[in-house]
């Protein structure tokens, strides 16, 4: 092990959009000077940040959970205004309601978005007719967007450097414990180079799958999580699909949604898109098991399916899946509710873990910071 870096004020893991905004605020808004963010992949914002939907979300997806969709709906129009540059708006978003099997009806529907004031009008009679009549009950015309994550990358590695963060790529922690003399150790294990150590007074846990697989003194969340290895199927989409979004809901749930990083649409399914999931524990590597996973698309029955109530998908591309491990909240499996999870560690005094289930959940972490009282340099 080389000798130990001077002390920071800060050590950043997890370098995807979370832990880049993160870093990003305690420069500019708390003063910290000294900031380490460190990221095992190569590049930023490549993990969870670019393999999910790269949806906006503005609260209609969360009609089970009132809290979820009414700060999506409040955070999406200050997303907008803060990473205009990121976010695609130039197409036409469409939710329906099956008639058979959805846990919503379509007023139900209407009701619930009003009550959380998101913008909503029956579709056009040319839009309603891209579907089929027999199990679908009513189509809306709704206001959701979709970002560009690379776009995102190049805003992050840009603020990240005037806010003089240092980063620490194909770097992986491996252990967090308390110092000697007070203050927390990071073992940082570069891909090329010996293991260091970096001594600081405070860490952020932003690894999203990874929260629980480090060693030292860290003791893992108190909150269960789950983990699912999930597809998300890249479609070229027919003419006809085009300039749309599409989600369908609630229980047949499947989305056709923008992927503006490549020009595509992501196609996932409430059945086909999760493949494999186990509760989270130390000692289980997720990022192993994704390596290990056989990573087979079942895309054929994704667009099978789908195309039952939305013909026009059969006429789609198939371009290729992104493959990626998916955190939630396990205590919000029944509801779909997306909150974020904030925890300090009385064990390591300073550290936090953090995890949002959406991106614009960002706003959530930052009002959690804002009430801490770190002493600032």
């Amino acid at each position: 092990m080389t000798d130990a870096p001077a002390p920071m004020d800060a050590i950043i893991i997890g370098g995807g959009f979370y832990g880049a905004a993160i870093a990003i605020y305690l420069a500019r808004e708390r003063g910290l000077k000294r900031i380490l963010l460190i990221e095992r992949a190569s590049a930023l914002l490549t993990r969870a940040s670019y393999n999910n939907q790269a949806r906006v979300h503005n609260g209609y997806h969360y009609p089970r959970s009132f809290t979820t969709a009414y700060r999506s709906r409040v955070n999406l129009p200050r997303f907008v205004r803060d990473w205009p540059d990121a976010v695609k708006q130039d197409f036409t978003k469409l939710y329906a309601i099956a008639r058979r099997n959805s846990k919503v009806t379509a007023r139900q529907f209407e009701r619930f978005c009003h009550e959380i004031g998101a913008r909503i009008q029956p579709a056009t009679p040319a839009q309603t007719a891209l579907f089929e009549p027999r199990l679908i009950e009513a189509v809306f015309l709704v206001e959701e967007y979709a970002f560009d994550s690379t776009q995102l990358a190049r805003w992050a590695a840009a603020e990240l450097t005037t806010c003089g963060v240092q980063t620490r790529l194909q770097t992986r922690v491996t252990a967090i414990a308390n110092g000697p003399q007070g203050g927390l150790l990071v073992t940082a294990a570069p891909v090329y180079g010996d293991e260091t150590q970096h001594a600081s007074r405070l860490v952020f846990n932003c690894t999203y799958s990874g929260l629980n697989q480090f060693k030292g003194d860290f003791p893992g969340t108190q909150t269960k999580l789950k983990q699912e290895i999930t597809e998300m199927a890249l479609m070229q989409a027919p003419a006809a699909l085009k300039g749309l979004g599409i989600t369908v809901m609630d229980g047949p749930f499947f989305s056709m949604m923008p992927f503006p990083a490549r020009g595509l649409h992501t196609l996932s399914h409430v059945r086909y898109t999760p493949h494999l999931h186990w509760n989270d524990a130390q000692g289980i590597d997720p990022y192993q098991k994704l390596a290990d996973y056989e990573q087979a698309t079942r895309v054929d029955r994704m667009v099978r399916d789908v195309g039952r109530y939305l013909p026009a998908v059969l006429e789609a591309k198939y371009v290729e899946s992104l493959f990626e491990v998916k955190t939630i909240l396990v205590k919000n499996e029944g509801d779909d509710g997306r909150p974020i999870l904030f925890e300090k560690h009385p064990v390591l005094p300073g550290c936090y873990s953090v995890l949002g289930g959406k991106i614009d959940n960002i706003y959530d972490v930052w009002e959690k910071l804002g009430a801490e009282s770190f002493k600032e340099n």
